[in-house]
């Protein structure tokens, strides 16, 4: 019942996002536009704007949201999220370096490339090491280092125009999404998720510690290798998009775990299918909150409502 529930909530969101915009278009628009059978401006509206958005912010907060839920999970740490890598900030660094040369179609690729060598670099420090401390160490430093590159980038920017488009490329939207985004994004979120799918049982044998899991027959440098590669499919790809959206893979899991329980085989994908129903939704509460000549960024409305959630975490913690 209560997955039932999660289902419904998520496709409510991506179907009433299609009626959400400066244009007022009735249900009957709506699918007639879906069909194609709709007048041409509807057609573009739903076909080529709407819908490209919708299913895209979906696939992107389902790749953080399980991200989010499969570092928990290894970490055993529930302030852990997808940034704590530096896949977000490796991915960032490489769209500024394409942005700062004018590469403007080449951002995806870049933005990919930056999360292929974050990737590499943290598997490559962590190497075969069992502690978790020591991946949460390396991702750290790989994120300080990226960020710091970024922001050097910015401050030789060529000119104000494109300094201009980092900070709000940074701000992260799902306001430009295409069809061909969603192509790029949707096949690597896909594979990212059923890698992180597919380690729960591993995780799960994790909780019971370390010493426990290896003697039961987990392989604590695969289990880690496929969790630093998924997660950089979800995330880099997601980035690569949308720009920097933050905190949905830190909460989401927490309120799922809340609901459904702790068990890392379920959480992964029940997180999943909530990630891509809250990016959605708070892609709706943006554009309602979007006036004319202004844009309240994604990556803005998710960060208000993550860091509350974040340092209610925190003092949580400190008190337990």
């Amino acid at each position: 019942m209560k997955l039932t529930i999660l289902i419904i909530c998520t496709l409510s969101c991506v179907i009433f996002s299609l009626f959400i915009g400066t244009v007022d278009l009735s249900f009957i628009d709506v699918l007639k536009a879906l069909l194609g059978r709709g007048t041409d401006t509807n057609n573009i509206i739903i076909r080529e704007l709407r819908l490209p958005r919708s299913l895209t912010g979906a696939v992107i907060g389902a790749g953080l949201g399980a991200s989010g839920a499969a570092l928990q999970g290894y970490t055993r740490n529930p302030l852990a999220a997808p940034g704590i890598l530096g896949f977000t900030a490796c991915a960032a660094l490489g769209a500024v370096i394409a942005l700062y040369f004018g590469f403007y179609k080449w951002i995806p690729l870049a933005a990919l490339s930056g999360t292929a060598i974050g990737a590499f670099l943290i598997l490559k420090i962590s190497g075969n090491r069992k502690s978790a401390s020591t991946l949460i160490l390396a991702g750290v430093g790989i994120s300080a280092l990226a960020t710091a590159l970024t922001g050097l980038t910015m401050n030789f920017s060529p000119n104000p125009w494109a300094l201009s488009e980092m900070v709000y490329w940074l701000m992260g939207s799902l306001s430009d999404s295409q069809f061909v985004d969603l192509l790029i994004c949707a096949p690597l979120t896909i594979i990212g998720i059923l890698m992180l799918t597919l380690i729960g049982p591993d995780l799960k044998t994790l909780s019971l510690g370390e010493e426990t899991a290896v003697s039961l027959g987990v392989s604590l440098g695969r289990l880690r290798a496929i969790l630093i590669i998924g997660t950089a499919l979800c995330v880099g790809s997601g980035v690569a998009i949308a720009g920097a959206i933050g905190f949905i893979g830190l909460f989401i899991p927490h309120i799922i775990r809340l609901i459904f329980g702790s068990d890392p085989i379920k959480l992964i994908p029940l997180s999943a299918i909530s990630g891509a129903g809250f990016l959605v939704f708070a892609d709706i509460i943006s554009r309602f909150l979007t006036g004319p000549g202004t844009q309240l960024y994604l990556g803005i409305l998710t960060s208000l409502i993550g860091v509350p959630f974040f340092l209610y975490l925190a003092i949580k913690e400190t008190k337990v």
